[in-house]
């Protein structure tokens, strides 16, 4: 995370909720706004969110998929069970007290 993302709502780590789409996902990177290509936009953002605030790479429960959202169509969530997604070891060493430790020290 750099100085840009100090307004994102949700950080590395953090368990979500996507509210849209009914899925559970941890946070393992943060962009102040949209880093995607126009295309992609236009194909898979359907609902159009801003641009400008802050965007996030989640690793989806038990499944292999990652997605990148808008920090719109997160929630905070409740319920601090693990997440089960094979990638979780490239980007944290623990999990403790409802969320992921990050092997990375900036993060």
């Amino acid at each position: 995370m750099n100085n840009q993302d100090q307004d994102a709502k949700f950080f590395v780590g953090q368990i979500v909720y996507h509210h849209l789409f009914d899925y559970r996902g941890v946070v393992v990177d943060v962009d102040a706004s949209f880093q995607g290509t126009e295309q992609w936009y236009d194909e898979v953002a359907r609902s159009h969110p801003p641009k400008d605030q802050p965007w996030y790479q989640v690793l989806v429960d038990k499944s292999t998929n990652q997605t990148y959202v808008a920090e719109r169509n997160l929630v905070s969530d409740r319920t601090r069970d693990p997440i089960d997604h094979p990638k979780l070891g490239l980007f944290f060493n623990r999990y403790q007290g409802g969320v992921y430790l990050s092997k990375t020290p900036n993060h």
